[in-house]
Formats: C-alpha cells, sequence, structure tokens
C-alpha cells in the first residue's frame, strides 16, 4: 500500500465518525467553509470522493459537476467513501493520474484527498457541535504534505488565507489554521 493511500484510509477512519453526528435537524447549520451549509458542504464531500473513485478507476479525474445532490447524502457518502477504499486498494499501479490538462503522481492525488476529507470531516463535526479533533498522528503526517498542495493560488477562492496557530498549538491546530480554520 502506498503511503498517500495509507493516509487516505486514515483520513475516511477519521471522517467517517464525523459522520455519525449528522441527522436531518443540523442540515442547514453552517460549517467552516465559507458560504456552505452542512448540507452542501456534504455534497461537496459527495463530489470529491466521487472524482477520487474516477481516478482510481479510470486513471483520470473528470472535472464536470455530479449527477447532482443525493436524497440522504450522509448514506451517500458513508457508501461512497467504502467504494473509494476498495477501489484504490483493487486499482492497477498508476504512476500518473490525468487531471484536467495536468498530470499527478498517483500519491499526490491520494494524498491531496486525504487532506481534503480530513478537514472536511472537521468541518462537519464543527457544524454538528461534535468534539472529534483530528488524530495527532494523522495531522502531524498531512501538515507538512499541505504546504505543497495548497498555495497562494488557492486563496482566497479554495482556501480562507492561512490563520496564526495558538501558541501552544497540536499539528492539528497547525494543519487547520493553515488552510485557514479556526481550531479552537
Amino acid at each position: 500500500m502506498n503511503a498517500g493511500l495509507a493516509l487516505l484510509e486514515r483520513a475516511v477512519g477519521y471522517t467517517l465518525g464525523s459522520l455519525l453526528a449528522v441527522t436531518p435537524a443540523v442540515m442547514s447549520r453552517p460549517t467552516p467553509c465559507r458560504d456552505w451549509d452542512l448540507r452542501a458542504l456534504l455534497d461537496h464531500m459527495n463530489d470529491s470522493l466521487q472524482a477520487l473513485c474516477e481516478a482510481a478507476d479510470l486513471g483520470h479525474m473528470a472535472l464536470d459537476p455530479s449527477p447532482g445532490p443525493a436524497d440522504d447524502p450522509v448514506t451517500a457518502l458513508r457508501e461512497r467513501a467504502c467504494r473509494l477504499l476498495g477501489t484504490w486498494t483493487a486499482a492497477p499501479a498508476r504512476g500518473d493520474i490525468a487531471i484536467a490538462d495536468l498530470s499527478l503522481a498517483t500519491h499526490v492525488v491520494t494524498t491531496a484527498g486525504a487532506v481534503e476529507i480530513t478537514v472536511h470531516g472537521w468541518d462537519v463535526a464543527r457544524a454538528c457541535d461534535l468534539d472529534h479533533p483530528i488524530p495527532t498522528a494523522l495531522a502531524a503526517d498531512l501538515l507538512p504534505l499541505t504546504s505543497f498542495l495548497v498555495t497562494e493560488a488557492d486563496r482566497p477562492a479554495r482556501f480562507a488565507p492561512p490563520l496564526s496557530p495558538p501558541l501552544d498549538a497540536t499539528p492539528a491546530d497547525r494543519l487547520l489554521s493553515y488552510l485557514g480554520r479556526t481550531p479552537r
């Protein structure tokens, strides 16, 4: 198993724990993602996981929108997360994945997926008022990679400006702060 796939697996496990707190009553709550309520975030996560499944299945990711929001986004996300891990585990060895006119190494795609899934799992927990911190080891493994994946060109469109982490910052605090989130 490559390192990116191992990170992806850990990210999915963490995020599945956050999904346990989602109920129909909280779907309209705001999230740390600017302009998205929880329902919109879950739809985005479903789109992201679908794109990652395509990358494993086909060796490329389409940038077309998904067929649309699921009636039950939590169930759809759980099912897609399980499919994602199975698909990547069974996928043929690939050197690169095509995304639009770019070609990225497979471990970069899986690592980027792990960052996205982990941080959005934390966003879900926050929207549900769930104290579900990102595991220290997972955050410590993702943190040094994130600066390569999220650059100033991604801000402010895809990510908020980085924040200063607390003085006693954990790896999770530093990861979240780098991605423009207030960790505590």
